[in-house]
């Protein structure tokens, strides 16, 4: 553990970050300089184990430096957050794979595990090939981590579950083809391109993904690692709506609407509006880091985090994320015309918190899920 502090570096980098937010929207990438201060920072390492030369930041802590960087930009609090969980799951690899990132200065690990492609067997190692997606990062990533499903004779090796074997494997920039698909409605700045792979890879660098067994100790690894993806991805929503009502705050102060004499702000819609709105995202963030607290405390006790808490953090996680998004609607649509030109800063939360909501980890399945675990029965693995 180290006493580096992310929040407060966090806070220190959001006028940088904000700054450069239209070049990092426009390039569909994040802007270089934040890049290099981010990396400088340190705070693309929270994630990564102290063994391995990270800083291997509680989850709590780094919940709230992902929230300050989303508050300033959410495709800047994006990449930190992927950042952080692919840094997370690197505490599971073991061997060439974890040693390649040990071996790196201030890495910044990036991976996906989306639309795996396939690794084979072949003289010398393995050959590894296809086209995964959602590559956010990948255009400044040291590393990428990959998953990619095992086959024989081009055809999926089953495991004892009936499943396809999974292989994981840590990739270096020149292994991979970045390839230029990132173009959507919201986190247009996440360089979340698909990204190609077709190479031979010693054998030592692919083991079996292991996602419940972690090589590193620490309760930062113990944390089931879903969970993690998910509450990060509601510390992203959280900075994003605190964004938003701050710009509406700035509308409000100056606007008198067509038709009236006095300022947006002496409306009582609108009033009661912007309180619904902030009250929103502050249960949304209490129910959030309860949860993680008592999970991490559970940990620290020595015992593993019961189903039922789990079940609750990841509830917490999908919760915030859907309301952060019901709360920038209101401020959205509170400032009514104004709101709708890229010029203003709603617009881009508007899209951003929409985009957050997309995640698999936090879809409107995971209620079901919880559901069932809250009336003793088995969640659904599928989303599990």
């Amino acid at each position: 553990m180290s006493d580096f502090d992310p929040v407060a570096a966090a806070r220190e980098l959001q006028p940088l970050i904000r700054a450069h937010a239209d070049e990092t929207e426009r390039g569909r990438r994040l802007a270089t300089p934040v890049v290099e201060a981010l990396r400088d920072s340190g705070i693309f390492m929270m994630g990564l184990a102290s063994a391995m030369g990270g800083h291997e930041t509680p989850t709590a802590q780094a919940l709230r430096a992902i929230e300050e960087i989303s508050y300033a930009d959410g495709a800047a609090g994006w990449n930190v957050m992927i950042a952080f969980d692919t840094a997370v799951w690197a505490g599971f690899l073991r061997g060439a794979s974890r040693e390649l990132i040990k071996s790196m200065s201030r890495p910044i690990v990036c991976g996906s595990l989306s639309s795996p492609g396939r690794i084979e067997k072949t003289d010398g190692g393995y050959r590894i090939s296809g086209r995964w997606k959602f590559g956010s990062g990948s255009n400044h990533a040291d590393v990428m981590l990959v998953g990619a499903v095992l086959c024989e004779g081009g055809k999926p090796l089953l495991g004892k579950n009936g499943a396809p074997q999974l292989l994981q494997i840590a990739m270096r920039p020149s292994e991979i083809t970045v390839l230029d698909t990132w173009r959507v409605t919201g986190l247009r700045g996440t360089g979340s391109h698909d990204f190609a792979i077709d190479t031979v890879v010693a054998a030592e660098r692919a083991l079996p993904l292991n996602i419940v067994e972690p090589f590193e100790p620490g309760p930062l690894y113990l944390f089931p690692m879903l969970a993690t993806f998910a509450v990060a991805k509601g510390a992203v929503a959280l900075g994003i709506a605190r964004h938003a009502i701050d710009a509406f705050k700035d509308i409000a102060q100056a606007k008198v609407p067509a038709t009236r004499t006095s300022a947006l702000r002496e409306r009582p819609a609108i009033q009661i509006d912007l309180a619904h709105a902030a009250a929103i995202v502050h249960s949304a963030r209490a129910f959030l880091h309860q949860t993680v607290a008592q999970g991490w405390e559970e940990l620290l006790a020595g015992r593993p985090i019961a189903p039922e808490l789990r079940a609750l953090i990841r509830l917490a996680a999908t919760d915030c994320v859907k309301r952060c998004a019901a709360a920038v609607d209101l401020m959205y649509h509170a400032a009514a015309g104004t709101a709708i030109h890229e010029s203003c800063e709603l617009e881009r939360c508007f899209r951003d918190a929409h985009v957050v909501g997309a995640h698999i980890t936090i879809q409107p399945a995971m209620y079901e899920a919880v559901g069932r675990v809250l009336l003793g029965l088995p969640p659904d693995t599928a989303v599990w």
